[in-house]
């Protein structure tokens, strides 16, 4: 099997557009409402080459399936400076005790909005959490981002071991009222990076995946 960067890198915008990739899930262990085991078993049914289920602060889903269609993932609450972004986190060994540290204490941390906008996680330590824990670090939905300069953000991100970008993301459909920036401003700033990987995925909170 290629290493985590090839593989990801190896997907087009084609894949994730398609339904064949999808790497931005959610589930009852968070703030989805679907099961995680039917969410996999639908994903299977559906040929998908590969998902990632990305619970908001938890890997509760991870402790119980396994898959090889099934990539392991979170998403983290944080901030960066006076910016509030989610970071995705993608291949990490879940029994990571250094990864461990920053995850949920409560179930309101993965599901409640409040909380999980008081979150204190340092970034630079959780990016290098998650290197250590063998996974890469992605900006999820980066134009969603409360950020004056977006490209600012990716470079400091970047200088501090960002290792990717969610650059195929239904906007329109799931955010578009949260967007501060356009799905274009994204792409076009992930292009500047060739060693920036592209990731996609729908941000699923549903049932019937």
């Amino acid at each position: 099997m290629k290493n985590l960067r090839d593989l990801l890198n190896s997907f087009t915008k084609e894949d994730y557009e398609n339904g064949k990739i999808n790497l931005h899930i959610h589930t009852m262990h968070s703030d989805g409402e679907g099961n995680a085991g039917d969410i996999l078993s639908a994903a299977k049914e559906k040929d998908y080459k590969l998902i990632s289920i990305t619970d908001h602060n938890t890997i509760e889903a991870h402790k119980i399936l396994k898959n090889e269609i099934l990539l392991t993932g979170i998403e983290f609450d944080c901030w960066f400076g006076y910016v509030y972004i989610h970071l995705l986190a993608y291949g990490i060994d879940i029994n990571c005790p250094e990864l461990k540290n920053f995850l949920a204490k409560t179930k309101k941390d993965t599901e409640d909005v409040l909380p999980r906008l008081f979150t204190k996680r340092n970034v630079k330590k959780l990016i290098e959490a998650i290197h250590h824990a063998g996974g890469i670090a992605v900006l999820a939905h980066p134009a969603c981002c409360w950020a004056i300069s977006l490209e600012k953000l990716i470079t400091d991100l970047k200088n501090i071991g960002l290792d990717g970008v969610e650059t195929y993301y239904p906007y329109p459909k799931f955010r578009g009222i949260l967007k501060f920036h356009s799905a274009q401003k994204v792409i076009k700033i992930a292009e500047k990076y060739p060693d920036l990987i592209k990731t996609g995925g729908t941000d699923f909170h549903g049932k019937e995946f």
